[in-house]
């Protein structure tokens, strides 16, 4: 059975259902799903969680759901640049669970591991603190320190963006863009992986395989895309 898809709408179509939670990759505008998030966003599907690094910027990645409102929750490291999360969430439209980035990144591993909670030092004494179980530990040095226990993510859809794929779905991302790509994959019921390229089975080398295929159920051939830049910084010319 092939993990091919023709398109990200077909691939998404008997998946998607409104108040799912989705585990997206990215960072920032590096290594987004953008076929996904359009056919997600196409879709009319309301009410979801999302638990990615960041929202994205205006009417790029996730802050074109936040557009349409499609967006209830989101579970993320970074909001900063976007303005239209920030006047939703001042607004009391949109919940926000903020965690710190190695965290989530964590809570995504140990989701795909199976592992539904662990306990980290990371926001002892803040405001992430709150409302979780704490706990005393010996630390490296022997003296007991405080943990707190964090919820491993079970996400009833992953959607992430590879550089090449083969037929079988194994996965190889570029540099930075395989960032939060690689935990979200794993702790998806459903993984849909969209990539640049597609090759034929046993033409990648199994050591430069990031992501194994078992943890990728379906594939959608993205290309061609925009290289889009988050922030364009130029020198000021000299005075001649």
């Amino acid at each position: 059975m092939t993990k091919l898809y023709p398109d990200a709408a077909s691939a998404l179509a008997d998946v998607l259902r409104d108040d799912m939670l989705i585990a997206a990759g990215g960072f920032g505008l590096c290594g987004l799903p953008e076929r996904l998030l359009d056919a997600i966003r196409d879709s009319g599907v309301t009410g979801l969680t999302f638990a990615s690094n960041n929202a994205g910027i205006d009417n790029e990645g996730i802050g074109k759901l936040l557009r349409t409102r499609q967006v209830r929750k989101m579970i993320s490291s970074y909001v900063g640049e976007n303005k239209e999360f920030e006047r939703q969430y001042l607004a009391g439209e949109l919940e926000v669970e903020f965690c710190p980035q190695g965290t989530l990144a964590e809570r995504m591993r140990a989701g795909g591991a199976g592992i539904p909670g662990f306990y980290t030092r990371t926001g002892v004494g803040t405001e992430v603190a709150k409302g979780k179980e704490h706990k005393d530990f010996p630390g490296r040095d022997g003296v007991m320190q405080t943990y707190i226990l964090e919820q491993g993510i079970f996400a009833d859809l992953a959607i992430v963006k590879a550089w090449k794929a083969d037929e079988t779905g194994n996965l190889v991302f570029r540099k930075t863009a395989r960032n939060f790509n690689q935990p979200a994959a794993t702790c998806g019921k459903i993984c849909v992986a969209e990539v640049e390229e597609v090759v034929p089975a046993g033409s990648l080398d199994p050591d430069q395989i990031h992501l194994p295929g078992v943890f990728v159920n379906r594939i959608v051939l993205g290309a061609p895309y925009d290289k889009k830049i988050e922030f364009r910084t130029v020198r000021e010319r000299e005075p001649a």
